[in-house]
């Protein structure tokens, strides 16, 4: 195995989660999964001639959109389930279970719900969280609650100031915390959350390179009549529209 010198998880787990990630992800599409909710071939084409782009270009652009909805839940499968080799204490909990935090170590008294994106909640679903850990620090008087944000809008560990019932509310053990500050938390390291940024794109290219499966399977295209190419695309959607039988 390569040598990735993180320093704060080991090489074989640092792979290996990856990897875990990477299975995780959506990796094929065919013309019936591209077309299960009817594609629009007009926007397809009007995307085709205003970005200058070959209809096949066009098209795995559509597929990839498509696919990221799927991934989106993989990378925050990578996020929070890193730290399942934090050891020390540190736990990943089944969902539903240890009051509902998303990461948490009860010998630190810490408690976290992670969000990959700092706009991701809405007024109430920030407000039930914020009460969440308003219960957690009543019961536990040692509790912190933190909002961890892996991308947050800028690198922090603050005090979470929000409204509540039309009230402002803060309080120092309920904490809003970026990605790289957490990391500083469960790691002891500063900069640990960018040594694994930098080593990422290596471990990926090492966990393609073992299995090919890893790759994306795209056969829309060429599942498309190439003879009568926009026929074929506009059929997708169009077959029992009238005149289409003779496009």
């Amino acid at each position: 195995m390569k040598k990735y010198n993180l320093g704060f998880v080991s090489d074989s787990d640092i792979y290996n989660h990856v990897k875990a990630t990477v299975l995780q992800y959506r990796r094929s599409i065919n013309l019936k999964d591209f077309n299960k909710n009817i594609i629009d071939p007009i926007k397809l084409t009007f995307d085709s001639k205003i970005y200058g782009q070959t209809m096949q270009q066009t098209i795995e652009s559509e597929c990839l959109r498509q696919i990221d909805k799927t991934n989106n839940n993989c990378i925050g499968y990578f996020h929070q389930n890193l730290f399942k080799c934090a050891g020390n204490g540190w736990e990943v909990p089944a969902n539903g279970t240890k009051g509902g935090f998303d990461v948490l170590n009860d010998n630190l008294h810490i408690y976290v719900e992670m969000k990959n994106k700092h706009n991701t909640m809405n007024a109430a679903s920030s407000q039930k969280t914020y009460i969440k850990m308003q219960g957690k620090i009543l019961e536990d008087d040692k509790a912190t609650c933190m909002l961890v944000e892996i991308i947050a809008k800028k690198s922090q560990n603050i005090k979470w100031n929000i409204r509540v019932d039309g009230n402002s509310r803060s309080h120092d053990k309920i904490r809003r915390v970026s990605i790289d500050k957490f990391y500083e938390i469960v790691f002891g390291q500063k900069d640990a959350f960018f040594k694994l940024c930098k080593v990422l794109p290596d471990i990926l290219d090492d966990v393609i390179a073992e299995d090919e499966s890893a790759k994306l399977k795209n056969t829309v295209y060429d599942e498309l009549d190439k003879k009568d190419f926009y026929k074929s695309l506009y059929l997708l959607a169009f077959r029992t529209y009238e005149g289409f039988e003779n496009f």
